[in-house]
């Protein structure tokens, strides 16, 4: 598109803005094909649009938006609630390139009791109204299942998929199934048990369904009551059976509080592309449902406009009628005969608060999916919150970490070990040994170690680490400095790993004078930090113990020139000690290791009797 043809597009679009009327309604936008890509409402349709084409917008994905738009229609209505449910309507049918998507990553199954003379209870997918009454959908199939199991133990609804009528029931049309002689099933099709009984179950399976399980307790406590004043103590004992079932099932819900009736909540959890709503229902008292909904954000909307779609997204896919909605924070939203909410305590907080953790659960499981299928995200999850924690100027993707070993000063060695991407990558390991160090200093070696390491890679120009993690808390932390700071004049961010009075390491030191940073002992952050520790401990210890090792096996044979090691293990495999070695003749030396070499070794073993 030439400037010219652009401006003509602008002009034309701001005279359509200067007609817009200051009345609520939703507007939409249109692409060069004549497609809608946006729909939004607004209490104030000429403010909410003109604002679009402000020359100060700075929001990136707005100005792309607005550089798609090629023509603009609107509809007028009465109220902002009937702005926000036609907006809501659009957005659903059009499906908009730029409009916040609701994420359905599956169909929940939802509880369907179908329009029969005996209707029947089983779980569904597929809604299809006609065919009957659906309650949820539920988005967790164990509360589902348990609801079902509950009201099959109550009331022993039929499972089969007979077509019955109330005609073939009076002509004898049917038989009972098996279901009946293991008494899962009343035989109400053949008349053994009356359809109006059946349909009085149905009634209060219902009200269950519907979260209104007081009201049937109630009714069971009042009809147990009555049949054993009527001295009828069998059908009494049988109603007692239904009530303790389903108090015993009410009694492991989430109760919140009995005063609380028919109360929907809602709360947001947002990241950079994706906010996370996720709503509860509350029916005398008792959590009935619990849902968290994915919303993609494709123009950096704010909280408030997404909870706002959220809300009414959710009330009308749930036929929510609840006329209280309780919310984290203050709503620029008006629905008629609704009241919303911002508790600051007593039980609505309550609520609130296991709504908020809700949110945070499902986008925390969701990110943790997400990490099984790229490994990389956790790793730059866990780089970007250590950069955050200690506010590093760039993501520590390379981190280095050294450690000392030494008996006494004796074989004194050090050990680097390197992370990247918080993982070890074990080929830029290094081993050192203490050449300028005599005796047990640790501080000394460090800095000799660190010294020689960060002046070569100066020297050599290989890419410098982004954070160093110092073993042994502020000591070592201060003899690093010295090196990186004083001597080298490097910036590299320097860290500490201190440990408590029983040597387990339990907090993350930083900065100079150094200060403790809030990093919890069971996060992952620092498990990661903790590990690198450990194996610089292990490398280092490694290399120690192999340098002692070959200190302990020196034998008399290496003093001896012209003799290598392995001719020294050839002769100490085949006569098992330097001993023998000395006693053997040269016929028995020649045998193993040859005669050139044997002759040496003779020589050097027998010089006091050739002088």
């Amino acid at each position: 598109m030439t400037k010219e043809e652009n401006e003509r597009r602008l002009t034309y679009l701001k005279s359509i803005v200067a007609r817009l009327p200051e009345k609520p309604g939703s507007y939409q936008y249109y692409n060069e094909e004549g497609t809608i890509i946006y729909v939004g409402k607004a209490k104030n349709l000429k403010s909410r649009v003109s604002s679009y084409f402000h020359t100060e917008v700075d929001r990136y994905k707005t100005k792309v938006l607005v550089s798609k738009i090629f023509d603009i229609s609107y509809t007028v209505v009465n109220t902002e609630e009937d702005a926000l449910l036609l907006e809501n309507a659009l957005i659903k049918k059009y499906n908009p390139r730029y409009n916040v998507l609701l994420k359905d990553g599956k169909t929940y199954p939802s509880i369907c009791i179908t329009n029969e003379v005996l209707p029947r209870i089983f779980t569904t997918r597929t809604i299809n109204k006609k065919w009957g009454t659906y309650y949820g959908p539920y988005s967790h199939v164990g509360t589902m299942y348990g609801v079902l199991e509950i009201i099959k133990k109550l009331y022993h609804p039929r499972t089969c998929r007979t077509p019955i009528t109330a005609e073939g029931i009076s002509a004898g049309k049917y038989q009972v199934c098996l279901d009946y002689h293991i008494k899962n099933c009343a035989g109400a099709c053949v008349g053994k048990q009356s359809v109006d009984e059946y349909q009085h179950n149905i009634t209060q399976a219902r009200e269950i369904l519907k979260g209104n399980t007081r009201g049937i307790l109630r009714e069971l406590r009042e009809e147990m009551s009555r049949l054993a004043e009527e001295l009828r103590f069998e059908e009494a004992e049988e109603v007692k059976r239904k009530y303790l079932l389903l108090d015993g099932f009410v009694s492991k819900s989430e109760v919140v509080s009995h005063t609380i009736d028919n109360v929907d909540v809602f709360s947001i959890t947002n990241d950079d592309r994706i906010a996370y709503i996720n709503y509860i229902h509350v029916s005398n008292g008792s959590i009935n449902q619990s849902f968290t909904f994915e919303y993609k954000k494709p123009l950096n909307e704010t909280s408030e406009e997404l909870l706002q779609l959220g809300i009414v997204e959710m009330r009308e896919r749930f036929n929510s009628t609840s006329k209280e909605i309780v919310v984290p924070f203050e709503l620029d939203l008006h629905m008629d005969g609704v009241t919303i909410t911002v508790p600051q305590r007593g039980d609505k907080k309550t609520l609130l608060d296991l709504s908020v953790m809700n949110g945070k659960q499902y986008k925390f499981d969701r990110l943790k999916q997400a990490e099984k299928l790229n490994p990389e995200q956790k790793q730059v999850r866990l780089m970007k919150e250590l950069q955050e924690k200690l506010g590093l100027p760039k993501l520590p993707y390379q981190i280095e970490c050294f450690d000392n070993s030494n008996i006494s000063g004796t074989d004194a060695v050090a050990a680097c070990v390197v992370f990247k991407q918080m993982k070890p990558s074990k080929r830029d390991y290094k081993k050192y040994n203490i050449k300028t160090v005599v005796g047990p200093d640790d501080y000394a070696s460090m800095k000799e170690v660190v010294r020689r390491r960060y002046t070569r890679m100066t020297e050599e120009e290989e890419p410098l680490p982004d954070l160093i993690v110092a073993d042994g808390g502020r000591g070592q932390m201060e003899v690093i400095r010295e090196v990186i700071e004083d001597e080298l004049h490097l910036d590299i961010p320097i860290a500490g790993l201190a440990k408590n009075d029983r040597h387990r390491t339990n907090e993350l030191l930083y900065g100079f004078p150094p200060v403790s940073v809030q990093l919890k002992t069971d996060s992952e952050l620092f498990h990661v930090l903790t590990r690198l520790q450990d194996e610089v401990h292990r490398f280092a210890i490694t290399f120690h113990r192999d340098k002692r090792s070959k200190h302990a096996l020196h034998s008399e044979l290496d003093e001896i020139r012209g003799i290598g090691p392995k001719t020294r293990d050839q002769l100490l495999h085949a006569m098992k000690s330097v001993k023998r070695i000395k006693e053997a003749d040269i016929q028995q030396l020649t045998d193993v290791i040859g005669a050139s070499k044997a002759q040496i070794v003779y020589e050097y073993f027998h010089k006091d009797l050739a002088q």
